[in-house]
């Protein structure tokens, strides 16, 4: 279950930019991630919410925005989003809608980030 580990991550890096910029409090806080991170959205957001009590986050809205994966075929030259990648939680990987091939350069949809954190001073 990497959903905990990846929510402490978030937590921490919120907390760490909260306390830098003098919070009293965080708002909110926006999300993104790749549809590549393998990650349950509802998972984090639930594990957030637990994590975060007790700290500044506690009572945040957290919102996550779903990054779709965009590709670079080397075979055909493809580049855009791909909508049904062959995901699989063990190996995830990514064909070319246009030729099949899987020798792609994932170009966005595998990160993780923190977007923007809205603070009460």
């Amino acid at each position: 279950m990497h959903e905990l580990s990846m929510a402490e991550s978030i937590l921490n890096a919120v907390i760490e930019s909260s306390e830098k910029n003098h919070a009293n409090k965080v708002i909110e806080v926006i999300v993104e991630i790749g549809k590549m991170a393998m990650l349950n959205s509802e998972q984090v957001i639930f594990m957030l919410e637990v994590l975060s009590e007790d700290t500044i986050v506690n009572g945040a809205k957290f919102i996550v925005e779903e990054i779709p994966i965009e590709i670079e075929c080397s075979e055909c030259g493809f580049d855009g989003k791909i909508e049904n990648a062959d995901l699989d939680p063990y190996t995830p990987s990514s064909r070319c809608p246009k030729c099949g091939n899987f020798k792609v350069l994932v170009k966005n949809g595998k990160d993780v980030i923190v977007k923007n954190i809205v603070i009460d001073k």
